[in-house]
C-alpha cells in the first residue's frame, strides 16, 4: 500500500509564490489522486510489493492498457514527490554549493542557466516537467510529456518544475513563463540539487 508522502512543509508556505489554494489542489487532489488510483491498480499483483521505482521501470512501454495506467500513476506519484522537494520557502536566486560549478560550467553562469530552463519550459507543448539532471558530471535540461521522466531513459533527475496547468492555473492563469521565471528566483531548493549531487557521487 503506498502512502501519499507528506509536504515538507505547510500548503501556505509557497504563498504568495504559490497559494495555498493551489497547493490544497494539487497535493490533496492530483497527488492523492494519482496514489489511491495506484494501489487500485496494483491491488493483489506482484506490484503491490514493488518500490515505485521498480514499478516504473517495469511497466514503461508497455503496450498492455493497464502497465499503461499504472505507470502512469507511479510516475506522477514519484514526480510530484520530486516537485515537492525541489522547492522551499525562500528558496531560489543563484544556484548555491556544488551545483553552482556546473551550472557555471554548462550554462555558463546563472543567468544562462534560467534563460535555457525558461526557454525549455515555454517550447514544451502541453503537459509536462521541466528537468535537471546529471551525467557523467554534466547538467541538462530537458522536458518530458505527461508522466514521462528521465530515469525511463537512464538520466538522473536532480531538480524538476512541473508545469501540467494545475500547478499554475489558479495562479498564474495561461502565463506558464511567469510560474517559472518565480520558480527559479523564489522556490528552487538547491540544497535537495546538492544532496542529489552527493547522492550520486557516494553512488
Amino acid at each position: 500500500m503506498f502512502k501519499l508522502p507528506q509536504l515538507p512543509y505547510a500548503e501556505n508556505a509557497l504563498a504568495p509564490h504559490i497559494s495555498a489554494q493551489t497547493m490544497n489542489f494539487h497535493y490533496n487532489k492530483h497527488h492523492a489522486g494519482y496514489v489511491k488510483k495506484l494501489n487500485e491498480l496494483v491491488a493483489d499483483t506482484p506490484m503491490a510489493d514493488m518500490t515505485l521505482e521498480e514499478i516504473i521501470m517495469e511497466t514503461h512501454g508497455s503496450k498492455v492498457a493497464e502497465n499503461k495506467k499504472i505507470f502512469n500513476n507511479a510516475a506522477q506519484s514519484w514526480n510530484h514527490t520530486f516537485f515537492w522537494s525541489s522547492m522551499t520557502p525562500e528558496g531560489g536566486g543563484d544556484a548555491k554549493g556544488d551545483v553552482a560549478e556546473l551550472i557555471k560550467e554548462a550554462f555558463g553562469d546563472a543567468d544562462g542557466f534560467t534563460d535555457a530552463f525558461t526557454a525549455a519550459a515555454e517550447a514544451h507543448f502541453g503537459s509536462g516537467w521541466v528537468w535537471l539532471t546529471e551525467a557523467d558530471g554534466t547538467l541538462e535540461i530537458l522536458t518530458t510529456a505527461n508522466a514521462e521522466l528521465p530515469m525511463t531513459s537512464g538520466k538522473t533527475a536532480v531538480l524538476v518544475c512541473d508545469i501540467w496547468e494545475h500547478a499554475y492555473y489558479l495562479d498564474y492563469q495561461n502565463r506558464k513563463p511567469d510560474f517559472v521565471k518565480t520558480y527559479l528566483s523564489n522556490l528552487i531548493n538547491w540544497d535537495f540539487v546538492n544532496t542529489n549531487l552527493r547522492s550520486l557521487t557516494a553512488a
